[in-house]
């Protein structure tokens, strides 16, 4: 049976028909949402009211962030082949004694401000996105269900399911699924939002409107093709951004004084090409084609809450956060609000963790909604103030921007540490180049474990020989007889029982590689030591058994060593918990003699959880 849903086929016939979490709208956040569960193997329906995927426009901005998020599910492949990047942005700018000029160029995201692997912007329309994430839910047996509008959801009398009902769109009839939970993906008007208690949006509304176009341009402008932020003392600001296709979009600001309601009658494809064309002046400015337009005011919101433990009910994206388009955030967050919530219920309904941990859900996402908020107020003001202002304003959040920077504050998966570390528990994984020892290829280390649920146990050893008694210690403590191993074993069950949802494309993977050991973590060693030092044989047998995982620190300078934990002495170990998304859950150097301290703090950092 598909882990799409635990009845057979997509009938819907009456209202015995059910699954594990129903997923209300199939955009960015609801479709990634999906595609992760359906990975796990967990019971999935997505339902949407359109026909069809998008097909042009809307969101158009894969930060550095999601791009390696994407890497990591091994479904960049066709983004990066098709869609545009930005490595750049300049500043023009008029006013009334000179007319417009460029003010000033810089690189989007420094080498020493951000350190992404990927520093670009990848562009592309959210249609190819979807698609990406759509095919791959496919491949696992999890279509989206189309023409299905959500009603309403309630409790199934003495039980803890909820039924939630819907209208089909095609035959004009309500229709029913049981589930144990219920995501509201459904977008700034969510319907979801209305059954989740105390919920209702905080913030404010504003009278900024900007007109979008999508289309291909003919113009003498020099800086076509990068991004560009355009103050005039004429018609407003604008902001270039080049795209898939020989196509460039526009965000034309509507509202040329500060507080002034745009007529709705202004936001038109003619107004917005007039408006441009005025800004743009003495340059020429025309469209061969157009292909999408859009109009929105900027307001800046977010939800009182994402979530209520009692009644199973969660709200991800843009049901929960609003904010301008401007920094191209809307569809990065709303993606990674699902993928740290896919995980979680994965563990949640295996009884791998407590449901407690779901809590950690809106404790997380709704600090970095109000990152954004906080920042994307301050980005609005700061396009109006023009380019001094703009470009502190990047200098300034340009690591939050490119999602580098999105970070938790410390709580029960993010543990205060001991030792001070470049790299810190609540921030992502640093981008770092090893070589694997199984088979010499160079390897970027936050990319090379597939992602299968699992937290990646990394340990850091200067010399391998010195250390192999503190490795023996240790990975005795993870065995069979240990709280850790006793999880694995009961993970080892579920997934038997209920497996992951795999495709064709798996093959390649070989995910077995990943949880030889166990299916709670994937256990990884970083050495310093020469592959002519040491073999595989040597090593304790849970890291023989994690031969797919071992990696030489031999690649680049600095070394992955030192950008994680700096400099290790070698009688000196680093461990390095990292979540099922990416973000590090414990960080911290031992003393080789100090083996049983260490197995006690991982013992610790996943005993919260159950």
């Amino acid at each position: 049976m598909a882990p799409g849903a635990d009845h057979e086929g997509y009938s819907f016939g009456g209202p015995d028909v059910s699954t594990t979490v129903v997923v209300v709208g199939a955009g960015p956040s609801g479709l990634m949402l999906a595609c992760n569960l359906a990975r796990f193997g967990i019971g999935v329906i997505l339902l949407d009211d359109r026909p069809d995927k998008t097909s042009t426009g809307k969101a158009d901005g894969m930060q550095p962030k999601t791009i390696e998020t994407f890497k990591q599910m091994r479904l960049a492949d066709s983004l990066l082949k098709n869609a545009a990047r930005v490595y750049d942005i300049s500043f023009w700018q008029s006013t009334v004694d000179k007319p417009l000029q460029r003010t000033g160029r810089q690189l989007h995201y420094p080498k020493h401000l951000v350190g992404a692997s990927d520093p670009y912007i990848l562009l592309a329309h959210q249609g190819m996105l979807e698609e990406v994430l759509i095919d791959d839910m496919e491949s696992r047996g999890v279509p989206v269900t189309r023409n299905s509008r959500f009603v309403s959801c309630s409790r199934v009398a003495g039980t803890d399911q909820l039924e939630i009902a819907f209208e089909d769109l095609s035959s004009h009839t309500t229709k029913t699924i049981r589930a144990d939970y219920l995501v509201g993906c459904d977008g700034a008007r969510s319907k979801v939002r209305n059954f989740v208690p105390d919920a209702e949006f905080e913030g404010e509304m504003t009278n900024a409107s900007w007109g979008v176009l999508d289309g291909v341009i003919e113009t003498d402008f020099p800086d076509l093709w990068s991004k560009v932020a355009v103050r005039t003392h004429t018609a407003g600001s604008i902001l270039w951004i080049p795209r898939e296709r020989n196509m460039t979009r526009l965000y034309v600001e509507l509202s040329s004084t500060e507080g002034e309601k745009v007529d709705r009658a202004k936001a038109t494809p003619e107004y917005v090409m007039q408006r441009a064309k005025m800004a743009m002046h003495p340059f020429t400015l025309e469209w061969k084609s157009i292909e999408w337009f859009g109009n929105y005011v900027v307001g800046q919101r977010v939800a009182r809450h994402f979530m209520h433990p009692d009644t199973k009910i969660f709200i991800a994206g843009d049901a929960g956060h609003c904010h301008s388009a401007l920094a191209a955030q809307g569809a990065n967050t709303s993606m990674h609000d699902t993928f740290n919530l896919a995980w979680k219920l994965n563990l949640v309904v295996r009884g791998l963790a407590s449901p407690s941990l779901l809590s950690t859900y809106e404790d997380e996402r709704r600090k970095i909604a109000n990152d954004l908020i906080s920042f994307d107020a301050e980005h609005c003001k700061a396009f109006e103030q023009g380019e001094a202002a703009l470009t502190k304003n990047f200098d300034d959040n340009i690591r939050f921007i490119s999602g580098v920077g999105a970070e938790y504050s410390p709580g029960m998966l993010s543990r205060e540490q001991q030792t001070m570390t470049p790299l810190r528990s609540g921030a992502l994984q640093l981008p770092a180049k090893v070589t694997r020892y199984i088979d010499a290829n160079p390897v970027d280390l936050q990319l090379d474990i597939p992602l299968l649920g699992q937290f990646r146990i990394y340990l850091f050893v200067p010399d391998v020989q010195a250390s192999l008694g503190f490795l023996n210690t240790l990975c005795a403590g993870l065995g069979s007889g240990s709280p850790l191993g006793r999880l694995s074993a009961q993970a080892g069950q579920s997934y038997m029982k209920q497996p992951r949802g795999m495709a064709p494309a798996d093959d390649f993977v070989q995910p077995q590689r990943y949880t030889a050991t166990s299916d709670v973590f994937t256990l990884a060693m970083v050495t310093q030591s020469l592959k002519s030092e040491f073999e595989i044989a040597d090593l304790p047998s849970m890291l023989q058994d994690s031969r797919w995982t071992l990696y030489l620190d031999d690649v680049e300078t600095p070394r992955c060593t030192n950008k994680w934990f700096g400099s290790l002495a070698k009688e000196q170990l680093g461990i390095a918990i990292v979540r099922p998304d990416g973000y590090v859950g414990g960080i911290d150097v031992w003393n080789v003699i100090a083996a049983e301290r260490a197995g006690k703090y991982m013992e610790e950092y996943f005993s919260i959880m159950l």
